[in-house]
């Protein structure tokens, strides 16, 4: 290692993804809008991506990756002591969504369970929350589970965001391992600036039937322009200071994965970041923008791609309505 730091021990044992049925072609929208062919692809820089139908289940959606996962690495159900939902959009606003996720899972009752949100970058989040609780030991196993069905809150009528969203699910199963694997560096900022810049108004307290509210409060709002600004005016810097905090440099990082926010987000991180493209996991022309299951679906995309596991570093990037940016750098 080149960074003194003490390694927060923390082992990927498995992953796993869960899509919806319904595969959406660019070419299928421009016929929906009316626009000429090609023009969504063109824009959006999406191929396909996967919609959820409006009777689908965000929980069941989520127990489909979970239960992906558990088949796939041959992992008993019994073996998980702890589930953590990490997504943007909760199931409904009580219960938690964990609880939901539990109802539909091959876990046992009684399984602890809780939510933890910080939008897009809710995995990264989970994923420091859970190697904090290994270390105590009072937990052995975790399941991190992220889902999202962001056509749900799709504004059809707002070119800029409607044509970037892709629903998905995904989950990784963590345990502390043997201290040689797990979190070299960690940092989470957020700059309330950019809170009205990216957001969904109703669902809690401030938009409801007593308070008021539209139905456009239901939908995602995005204001493109001045998000990208004062992104761009903090990444490079924060990420500096990421790679500083490890003693390492970009070049030292092996692999890095992305939130897949759009494909001027990747084109412009990638840039100004100076990282080289085998290096970067890039599936958004498949997928689309997943919202907190984008992270942890591309880490899987590496991890079968044979992008995660042997390497030296990997680094765990996103930014989030908040405004939030969040990095993660793992010794796999």
């Amino acid at each position: 290692m080149k960074n003194s730091h003490e390694l927060i021990p923390l082992k990927i044992i498995a992953s796993g993804v869960a899509l919806p049925e319904n595969k959406v072609y660019s070419t299928d929208l421009d016929l929906r809008l009316n626009k000429p062919k090609g023009f969504v692809e063109r824009h959006s820089g999406i191929e396909y991506r996967y919609h959820s139908d409006y009777q689908a289940s965000q929980a069941k959606l989520a127990a489909d990756a979970l239960h992906n996962t558990l088949e796939t690495h041959q992992i008993s159900p019994d073996s998980i002591d702890l589930l953590i939902s990490a997504s943007a959009i909760p199931i409904q606003a009580l219960p938690y969504s964990a609880a939901h996720i539990l109802n539909e899972s091959q876990l046992k009752a009684g399984t602890a369970c809780f939510d933890i949100n910080s939008s897009c970058v809710s995995f990264i989040s989970a994923l420091s929350a859970a190697s904090g609780l290994l270390a105590t030991r009072q937990y052995q196993r975790i399941a991190i589970v992220s889902a999202e069905m962001a056509s749900r809150g799709i504004d059809w009528s707002h070119q800029e965001s409607s044509l970037i969203f892709g629903d998905g699910a995904a989950c990784m199963i963590v345990e502390r391992g043997d201290g040689k694997s797990g979190i070299v560096t960690y940092k989470h900022e957020t700059y309330p600036e950019g809170l009205e810049l990216c957001e969904i108004r109703a669902g809690g307290t401030r938009k409801n039937l007593r308070a008021g509210m539209e139905d456009s409060d239901f939908l995602f709002q995005m204001q493109g322009k001045p998000l990208f600004k004062l992104t761009a005016s903090l990444i490079e810097d924060f990420t500096a200071r990421v790679l500083a905090s490890a003693n390492l440099a970009m070049s030292d990082i092996d692999t890095v994965i992305p939130h897949q926010a759009s494909h001027l987000g990747l084109k412009h991180i990638r840039n100004r970041l100076n990282i080289r493209d085998e290096r970067f996991v890039n599936i958004y022309r498949y997928r689309g923008n997943q919202v907190a299951a984008s992270i942890p679906s591309a880490l899987h995309e590496a991890m079968m791609t044979e992008r995660y596991y042997g390497r030296d570093y990997v680094m765990l990037l996103g930014t989030a309505a908040g405004l939030s940016l969040s990095e993660m750098i793992l010794i796999p």
